[in-house]
């Protein structure tokens, strides 16, 4: 993905609320499949990341982007966005 794609994706994102939130208990099984359904949905998510996670919102991304096939987009503070194509939708002109 260029620079100029990411910044698409941030732009278009920015109008976006999380939609998850990663807690005390970090990421398990059924959040994964939640955010890969939604990623499926979608293509474009906003996830927030806790105090009280014991993941910091780059560790994070990191799990997300390697078990979903997805693309880091933005890590900004406790926030982060990822990206993941669905064909059929095709909302976001990338890749």
């Amino acid at each position: 993905m260029t620079s100029k794609q990411r910044a698409a994706l941030r732009k278009a994102a920015n109008r976006f609320e999380p939609i998850f939130q990663i807690g005390k208990n970090n990421l398990d099984e059924n959040q994964l499949k939640g955010i890969d359904e939604v990623l499926t949905a979608r293509e474009l998510i906003k996830i927030t990341v806790h105090e009280s996670s014991l993941l910091t919102a780059s560790e994070a991304m990191e799990i997300l982007i390697s078990q979903l096939d997805a693309q880091p987009v933005q890590v900004i503070g406790r926030r982060l966005i990822i990206y993941r194509r669905n064909n059929k939708l095709n909302n976001y002109d990338v890749e």
